[in-house]
């Protein structure tokens, strides 16, 4: 019943120390909580959202976490739901914090959305969980029956981890006439017991006596503990051991070997025999103490028999005691400084990092948040981060020991995709300890290069008469984004000749850049096409840059000379070129001319004479195509000179036209007409075919002269009524060198000329003239009047013959 009923209380007494909780935030912005040790699992804390200012509905959009520090039991949870802070772990402020008067927790708070850390501190007040015990429980003390009354000796320390009026608050000792308790508080508020002589002691009447004592803390419920004291009654020894220190103090390195001597111990008895002789013992020895080191008790070497390491513990304290052989004892107290080394390597923990970023991302943008410790104290404990100087990163220390890692300065993928951040801790002590740690950025891509054409400008070459679909030539751009951002497509924008119709020419593929000729082009028509390619990415906003380039079509061999003069006859009309008869060699009878459609080499022309009725009789020039008399004109020469002409163009291989045209040798208009009537058709072998052709040919020229006779007739009429004919001649030195006698025939060559004409036959031998008053009447009244048609189909006057080779 009694043990229930101090449960109950227990429990009262903790739910009051709930109750009691309270929050509140110090000037750094940091909140603050007190509660209770020993609290169950999943004890509320405090409400963290609500104490930053928080919205409860939308926690789970801030990210709101606790950050993990290195090496430390996580004692406490964050509910993400209701962000309220839980117990996670048991927590024992004894074993946490030891005697220490306060005992406080920190974590940290990370709001992922704000970037911010907020600090936390969770004092942990104490509770009377811990009943006070003595080590050990059985005590024997040996009294010399020779003690005075109101001698005291000194009683076993009874433990309490507790604090404050939970710790021990009084001894209490069973009743016994002999003996009386003394308690005594010291400095710190310790309490001791001290067994006080009450009554004479005498051995042979009483040898020992077994005395109980009791240690009671002040907590609610009150909690106990009991050591036996056995009192051995010694025969009389006046003199007691003296420590020669109050206090022995020894300092030594952290990395001291197992088994070496710490510090000695001394105590001096001036008694002889066995109550001279000492032996040294632990007063007050802790479990942890009584693993670390060890004490002769004859040599008073007290021996380390652990490892020491300053970040478990700096300090031990503990008491020794000399006891002499007839029981009188002393006490002192040895202190044991441990000296810290630099035998930790600082730690890096990342609460925080974001593995990539675009490359836009503006300076400052935090990209990790770590968290360094170093279990080292002092200087050996003072941590510096750093990262290399040419990453354009930063790191900058926000609170503690935490540090972020900015962007400081502009991020280029393009010049660097991928940072490996190689953070670098380095503490200072000596030697200087160093940890690393490797952060991995990637940048990710944003479209912020245009395409660039290898090439400012474009020039191809494509010879004329391509096939359709032919490749014309390939262009390409490059982009040093990537993927999408570098997927370029290619088109062509527009045309710098604005009577042309590119789209019906030219074709890009808009994957490779490959252009195709979607006709087959014509030299003749036109030289070069000049456009401009646009290279466009596939960003958004997608960016695209031009080129201009310039196609020139070559010209190839694929027009044959085209002979402008004599030009053939379109309409079945017909003409003859007159040569004066009087002609000294080198008279230019005509010229045939002739143009080429290509260009270059391709119409370069020369002229050749490759048929002639009499050979000899003209010259053709080479490159001039003009006909020259060679010589004078003899009796026997016929009236009418076919010659054929051959015009080639200088191409690979070469192309060429011919033409036969007649000359007819006359030194006036009616010598032509009566010569020409006298003409005969060459003499051909005899067939069916030429018989018909040839009365052919004779029917039609019936026809023709009789009209030129009726024709003539009528015109000397008129003229003889005009009364302007006066006597003279004309000669054919004032005359053009030639001119081309065609449908309008007659007509047009007597107007163009309107001179004296006289024919002349090898048969007849006369010679006939009319000759015009002067050159002007000849002018002002035509031999042939416009309107009057003039036929002069006659066998004698079919003569040019235009043809072409290939």
């Amino acid at each position: 019943m009694e043990e229930t009923h101090r449960l109950r209380r227990c429990k009262k007494g903790i739910l009051q120390c709930l109750v009691m909780v309270t929050i509140w935030k110090a000037v750094s912005g940091q909140i603050r909580y007190s509660i209770p040790e020993e609290m169950q699992k999943g004890s509320f804390v405090g409400n963290v959202a609500k104490d930053l200012g928080m919205d409860g509905k939308q926690l789970s959009d801030h990210g709101l976490r606790i950050v993990s520090s290195v090496g430390m039991v996580q004692y406490f949870a964050l509910n993400v739901n209701n962000g309220h802070l839980q117990i996670s772990e048991r927590i024992d402020r004894e074993e946490i914090c030891g005697e220490t008067d306060k005992c406080i927790l920190k974590l940290q708070v990370f709001i992922e959305s704000k970037l911010k850390l907020y600090g936390i501190e969770v004092e942990i007040t104490d509770i009377n969980d811990n009943a006070p015990w003595f080590l050990p429980k059985e005590w024997k003390m040996k009294i010399s029956e020779t003690a005075t009354l109101r001698d005291r000796f000194f009683l076993p320390k009874a433990q309490d981890p507790d604090l404050g009026i939970n710790s021990i608050q009084n001894y209490q000792l069973s009743g016994n006439s002999h003996f009386s308790l003394h308690v005594e508080t010291g400095e710190n508020g310790a309490r001791h017991a001290e067994l006080v002589l009450e009554k004479l002691l005498d051995r042979e009447e009483q040898p020992d006596y077994d005395l109980i004592l009791t240690a009671t803390d002040g907590g609610d419920p009150v909690r106990s503990g009991t050591a036996q004291i056995h009192v051995i009654v010694l025969d009389a020894n006046d003199n007691a051991p003296v420590f020669t220190q109050q206090i022995f103090e020894a300092s030594m390195k952290e990395n001291i070997p197992k088994g070496s001597v710490v510090v000695t111990v001394r105590a001096t008895d001036i008694d002889e025999g066995i109550n001279g002789e000492v032996k040294y013992s632990f007063e007050k020895n802790t479990e942890k103490n009584s693993k670390m080191f060890l004490l002769n008790s004859t040599t008073g070497d007290i021996i380390l028999a652990g490892s020491l390491d300053f970040e478990i513990s700096s300090l031990y304290e503990f008491e020794v005691q000399a006891i002499d052989g007839g029981g009188l004892s002393d006490r002192s107290k040895v202190v044991i400084f441990v000296t810290d080394l630099n035998d930790n390597a600082p730690e890096i923990a990342i609460t925080f990092v974001l593995n990539s970023v675009p490359e836009n991302t503006p300076t400052g943008t935090v990209i990790a948040i770590l968290n360094v410790q170093d279990r080292d104290s002092g200087v050996n404990g003072e941590v510096i981060c750093s990262i290399s100087n040419s990453l354009p990163f930063q790191l900058k220390k926000t609170m503690d020991n935490f540090y972020t890692l900015v962007t400081d300065r502009a991020l280029d993928r393009e010049q660097v995709a991928t940072y490996d951040i190689i953070v670098t801790a380095t503490d200072n002590g000596i030697p200087a300890l160093s940890t690393s740690a490797i952060i991995s950025l990637q940048l990710l891509d944003t479209n912020d290069n245009p395409p660039v054409f290898l090439q400012s400008v474009y020039t191809s070459y494509l010879l004329e008469n391509n096939p359709r679909g032919a490749s014309v030539f390939s262009l390409k751009a490059i982009d040093p984004d990537w993927e999408e951002n570098a997927r370029i497509t290619y088109s062509i924008t527009d045309d710098e000749r604005s009577d042309s119709r590119l789209s019906s020419y030219l074709s890009i593929n808009s994957e490779t850049g490959v252009i195709y000729a979607l006709t087959s082009f014509d030299y003749e028509e036109f030289q070069d096409i000049r456009f401009r390619v646009k290279a466009q990415d596939g960003g958004s906003p997608p960016l695209s840059s031009n080129v201009s380039v310039t196609l020139f079509i070559l010209d190839q061999n694929d027009n044959a000379p085209q002979i402008l003069y004599p030009s053939p006859p379109t309409d079945g009309s017909t003409g003859i070129e007159l040569a004066p008869r009087s002609s000294e060699p080198g008279y230019l009878v005509t010229k045939v001319v002739a143009v080429d459609a290509d260009s270059g080499q391709n119409a370069w022309l020369s002229y050749q004479l490759i048929k002639a009725t009499e050979p000899g009789l003209v010259t053709l020039g080479l490159h001039t195509g003009e006909i020259r008399t060679a010589r004078f004109f003899l009796e026997k020469d016929a009236l009418k000179q076919s010659l054929m002409v051959l015009v080639k163009d200088n191409g690979q291989p070469p192309l060429s036209a011919s033409a036969t045209l007649t000359v007819v040798l006359a030194d006036t208009i009616p010598a032509i007409l009566s010569d020409l009537s006298s003409i005969s058709a060459p003499v051909e072998p005899p067939s069916d075919l030429t018989f018909y052709l040839v009365l052919a040919v004779a029917f039609v020229s019936c026809l023709f002269f009789t009209f030129l006779l009726v024709l003539g007739a009528i015109k000397l009429h008129r003229w003889r009524n005009s009364q302007l004919l006066e006597s003279g001649s004309v000669n054919f030195s004032g005359a053009p060198i030639s001119q081309f006698v065609g449908i309008d025939g007659v007509r047009a060559f007597l107007h163009s000329y309107c001179q004296e004409v006289s024919l002349t036959t090898d048969s007849r031998k006369a010679n006939y003239s009319n000759t015009l008053s002067n050159k002007e009447a000849c002018e002002a009244n035509d031999p042939i009047l416009p309107g009057e048609d003039l036929n002069l189909n006659n066998e004698g006057l079919i003569i040019v013959q235009v043809s072409k080779q290939f």
